[in-house]
């Protein structure tokens, strides 16, 4: 793999394969046709339903794997979907979605859900998307999956048929004789048809396509973006972008002798495009533990002899999960893990130096996004990593700090912070979101995708991430607009104004809290405020666990909530809250902005460095001391 720890070595890479020759694939049944043919008997993808270590597992190879997402392919479009039609997902990890992904990009366009939506933002996604097909649960103990499903597609009328997985297939008897006298009932009734998944897959022919595919590049999947009251954005995903995700996977890191464990959802960009793109490309084996990945039961307590049991050389994870990990003893041999990949939000350093300290491994933080496809950037595995910032950019990726002046839209000199905004050939340029007034404003130079996020690259080509032009919040990798929040409060007849925020959460990287003034002469509480919420917030992790009232809310000149005041309130109560419960006598004396770091919290007085940093090292914003 050689060094690839700055441009020349970047630029190497690049030379090696010319997007124009031949040999790329241009059609999703090629790439896994490709696969096949190297690799065929070789492990693919592995699911538990259970967390054990000794626990049943069921295993796809490469062969299985082709075969299977060819019967899908021939089913959808029996089922009427064509290369411009919509195949949706609403499911929880097993090798039903896996095969539903690629099945659903060979014969048209694959849309995962997230199944932590609520039923009204699912039909919306339906209703955005077109959607023919849901893919979806049938029910099954201690998930409501299957009755959102059933309530979406009463609100979605184009959904057609509705095809069920039925996850007790991946029981041993006793549990799964007990299934059928534990399913829940489904009061829901709509007008699709329904029928069983897999007995629909056995009808087809796995060994052919029953319809012609053209070798010519398209729109082959649909990833919505953060879940919002509303309708939430849907990005365009065109077969160049997801191979382009997984020849990087497979050129810079995996081979088919890797193991990689991937504990994260196959609605999101992170597992379906840099994960299962580069495990087609390179004939590496995925593990896939549990329905809910890490949020399965007993995932965090088992992880390590997971490790153990599948001879894990690649981990897959987030911070958040990260910190939980740091909570286990490591109890199993893990010394076949090679590296540790994070992303989908800011690792903090001191969660990175635990990491190594506890497993002998460094992590590898990198970056991306769903208008992207996904990559954009990563620390080099082999080369310098700079804790902090998310390393450099990937072959094919041109990455500019931009900014608007008066002259116009200018690229910032050196460690100076603008706008990241990202061409590559994951960006549809001028097409990213389905809907075209959501485009607008989008690009610069109608070449740069404008992320919205705010950073600098440094002397050495290094990506540094200092704050976010949009408002989002992410929990844990989960992106939520504080618009919800904040419509939701306003909606109290005591609001007058109010301000949603991500306070910094050393378990989360952020959690929504809001800050709120009253009308006059109202005498609301906080209490009332959070029933409100918890009654008008949809999305249950956009919920606010933290309400404060103010006399007045700092405001622009022309009358705007100025968040970035709110931001500075949040860092100071949080940090003062987690200085004082470790016994220290410091505190926040100021929140400044920094031009390279963004906001810095500055301590005083000065007390035992190491200490204040083992408690502050797990939060994301920077501290100094202030004499």
């Amino acid at each position: 793999m050689g060094q690839y720890a700055g441009y020349a070595d970047r630029d190497a890479i690049e030379n090696e394969m010319p997007w124009a020759e031949r040999d790329v694939p241009r059609t999703m049944h090629r790439f896994m046709a490709d696969v096949a043919g190297r690799h065929g008997p070789r492990n693919a993808i592995t699911f538990q339903l259970l967390s054990g270590p000794k626990d049943k597992a069921e295993t796809l190879t490469w062969d299985a794997f082709h075969r299977q997402s060819t019967q899908a392919a021939n089913l959808f479009r029996d089922l009427g979907v064509g290369p411009d039609d919509v195949v949706a997902y609403l499911l929880p990890n097993c090798l039903e979605t896996a095969v539903t992904l690629i099945g659903g990009c060979i014969a048209g366009i694959a849309n995962p859900i997230n199944p932590l939506l609520d039923a009204e933002q699912i039909a919306a996604i339906l209703r955005e998307t077109g959607a023919k097909v849901l893919v979806t649960l049938k029910a099954f103990p201690k998930t409501d999956v299957p009755q959102k499903a059933a309530e979406a597609v009463k609100l979605a009328p184009g959904v057609t048929t509705v095809l069920e997985v039925d996850l007790n297939r991946y029981l041993s008897p006793p549990k799964s004789w007990l299934v059928p006298f534990l399913r829940p009932k489904n009061p829901v009734s709509h007008n699709a048809k329904v029928l069983d998944f897999r007995a629909e897959l056995a009808r087809r022919p796995a060994d052919r396509l029953t319809f012609d595919d053209p070798e010519v590049d398209r729109v082959a999947a649909y990833f919505h973006t953060g879940g919002t009251t509303g309708m939430p954005k849907v990005a365009q995903h065109k077969i160049s972008g997801m191979v382009y995700n997984g020849w990087l996977g497979h050129r810079l890191l995996f081979t088919e002798q890797d193991n990689v464990i991937c504990p994260l959802p196959l609605f999101h960009v992170f597992a379906c495009h840099v994960i299962v793109m580069a495990m087609i490309s390179s004939g590496a084996h995925v593990v896939f533990p549990t329905p809910a990945g890490y949020r399965g039961d007993g995932v965090f307590d088992n992880f390590w002899k997971l490790i153990e049991r599948w001879k894990i050389t690649f981990v897959i994870t987030v911070p958040t999960a990260i910190s939980a990990l740091m909570q286990r003893p490591v109890d199993a041999d893990v010394s076949s893990i090679k590296q540790a990949f994070s992303g989908s939000s800011p690792l903090p350093i001191e969660l990175f130096k635990r990491f190594e300290k506890a497993t002998g491994v460094k992590i590898c933080e990198g970056y991306g996004l769903t208008e992207a496809t996904c990559l954009v950037s990563i620390n080099p595995v082999d080369g310098e990593k700079k804790v902090g910032s998310v390393g450099i950019p990937f072959p094919y990726t041109e990455v500019k700090i931009l900014k608007k002046t008066p002259d116009g839209v200018q690229e910032c000199e050196t460690d100076t912070v603008g706008e990241i905004c990202v061409a590559n050939p994951g960006v549809f340029a001028g097409s990213t979101y389905t809907e075209a007034d959501k485009n607008h404003d989008l690009f610069h130079h109608d070449i740069y995708l404008r992320t919205g996020d705010l950073g600098r690259m440094d002397a050495d080509g290094y990506l540094w991430i200092t704050g976010r032009a949009k408002d989002l919040i992410i929990r844990g990798g989960h992106n939520i607009d504080p618009a919800e929040i904040e419509e939701a409060l306003a909606g109290h007849e005591a609001v007058a104004m109010c301000g949603a925020i991500g306070q910094p959460d050393a378990h989360s990287g952020e959690l929504p809290c809001a800050y709120v003034e009253l009308v006059s002469g109202s005498d609301c509480t906080v209490e009332t405020l959070m029933e409100h919420a918890r009654k008008t917030v949809h999305e249950r992790a956009a919920q606010p666990k933290y309400i404060e009232i103010l006399d007045e809310l700092p405001k622009t000149a022309v009358g705007k909530v100025f968040k970035p005041d709110l931001r500075r309130m949040a860092i100071t109560r949080v940090y003062d809250g987690a200085l004082k419960e470790a016994g220290l006598d410091v505190r926040v004396k100021e929140v400044i902005e920094d031009k390279k770091r963004g906001l810095v919290a500055r301590l005083s007085p000065k007390a035992d460095e190491a200490k204040v940093t083992e408690v502050l090292g797990a939060f994301t914003r920077p501290w100094e001391w202030a004499d």
